[in-house]
């Protein structure tokens, strides 16, 4: 999935969040659970784009793990508003799905970018976007980086 493709998604959740938060009874507590799981959706989206645009690794992994947060976050008012009885399991199953699979991405793509394979072909320069697409040289290109930057990290041989 594209950095493109992946704003997209994240855009169509937020839009689904706004939805359902809308479709929400007018009662304190659906409109306090509301507004939360509101935030957190809508954030989702941002997060991801802010992180698209991440100067350094360390600065896409930092707002990676914001989206990471929002999402879960999302995933947890969704259960809320189910087990309190307010919102019944079924209307917010698709949602919750596309959440957890949003998770799943974000997760995946943290964790390619903390651990690669060093990256032989262009070594320091790595486009931080591309770790959206290719995680690994983001990453690859981070560690090579940081040898030469901090040569007193290097252990002696």
């Amino acid at each position: 999935m594209t950095p493109e493709e992946m704003k997209e998604r994240t855009r169509k959740f937020a839009l689904r969040v706004i939805r359902a938060a809308a479709s929400l009874p007018r009662t304190f507590e659906a409109r306090h659970i509301g507004g939360q799981l509101l935030r957190a959706g809508t954030s989702v989206g941002a997060n991801y784009r802010a992180a698209c645009r991440g100067r350094s690794t360390a600065e896409l992994i930092a707002k990676m793990g914001i989206v990471e947060e929002e999402a879960d976050e999302s995933i947890y008012w969704m259960d809320v508003l189910i087990e309190a009885g307010i919102t019944p399991r079924p209307k917010l199953a698709a949602l919750m799905t596309e959440a957890n699979e949003i998770l799943s991405i974000v997760v995946a793509s943290i964790n390619t970018a903390r651990g690669g394979v060093r990256n032989t072909k262009r070594p320091g320069r790595g486009n931080p976007q591309s770790a959206i697409r290719n995680p690994q040289s983001a990453i690859e290109a981070h560690a090579v980086n940081n040898k030469t930057e901090r040569p007193w990290l290097r252990k002696s041989v």
